[in-house]
């Protein structure tokens, strides 16, 4: 690539961070004025007085109160700006490995390539982070998975929303292959599967599973392959399904695999090359409260 072009796009990319960064630190002010704008909404539709603590700002509010409509009137945060387009543009994901990894790993990340319609596996080679980023910022990709191990067994994985992030860290353990599997593996399909997310009821619990979900394109109703996320005390249980019906009144499940366990224990606002970026959520397991706290 040209270095002027190189030039434009770091350009560009820096751009785009700035502009994202004002508009997140723009959220507490906006919050504010959406308080006041609730309190004002909700006195003038019961017909009573405005409370003191409005009237001030009552003048400058009304036109905007006035003007709001169902989809404007709460206010937008970094979270709708980083999936804004979710649902209207199919993802394209990347899906790599770390360095120099074992044949295990290479078999793993296969699977992992034919679970995510519409991905591309690509070798590491000796690619920096930064250099991996900006090459699939400029391949346009939306995601990167980036699955690690540990003396050939997958034991991490990182998916990286592109361009401005953010990027969640799970560790991964009991992973089976699907020629592991008993019984044998179904046949895999690479239709678009529908996604179920069991379990997930907090904040975090929701923003972790709106990661996940839009990894995958939003698939047909007549669909026979499905794809769980299943939260069970914080740990993840990933299981991918084809379904048949032998009859109206009954329905077989087939495993096609593969099988592992997630646990979430980091979500960094920004991509994975920008160490300086904040922490939204770090996981704290030796705090005393640990046992008995549940964040998903």
């Amino acid at each position: 690539m040209p270095a002027s072009s190189d030039a434009a796009s770091r350009r560009r990319q820096t751009r785009l961070r700035r502009e994202y960064m004002y508009r997140k630190s723009l959220e507490g002010r906006e919050k504010v004025a959406y308080e006041q704008k609730r309190i004002i909404r909700e006195a003038l539709a019961e017909g009573k007085p405005l409370p003191t603590e409005v009237r001030a700002t009552y003048d400058a509010l009304r036109d905007e109160v006035d003007a709001e409509d169902i989809t404007t009137e709460k206010p937008k945060s970094h979270i709708d700006n980083e999936y804004g387009d979710a649902g209207l543009l199919e993802p394209r994901v990347c899906v790599t490995t770390s360095r120099d990894p074992s044949s295990r790993l290479k078999q793993f990340v296969k699977e992992v390539k034919l679970l995510v319609p519409n991905s591309v596996r690509i070798n590491r080679g000796n690619n920096r982070v930064d250099e991996l980023m900006e090459s699939c910022r400029q391949s346009e990709f939306t995601d990167v998975i980036i699955v690690q191990e540990t003396r050939g067994e997958p034991d991490g994985l990182v998916v990286c929303h592109l361009p401005m992030g953010p990027t969640a860290f799970f560790s991964l353990s009991n992973a089976v292959l699907r020629h592991d599997l008993d019984p044998p593996a179904a046949p895999m399909s690479e239709a678009v599967p529908h996604i179920i997310l069991h379990n997930f009821n907090t904040e975090l619990g929701k923003r972790v599973g709106n990661i996940l979900k839009c990894l995958f394109p939003v698939p047909r109703h007549d669909t026979k392959r499905i794809i769980t996320f299943a939260n069970d005390n914080d740990f993840i249980s990933f299981r991918h399904h084809m379904y048949s019906k032998p009859s109206h009144e009954s329905v077989t499940l087939h495993e096609v695999g593969p099988r592992f366990e997630m646990r979430l224990y980091q979500i960094r606002l920004g991509t994975l090359e920008q160490k300086e970026a904040d922490n939204e959520y770090v996981l704290r397991p030796y705090q005393n409260t640990a046992a008995k706290r549940q964040v998903l």
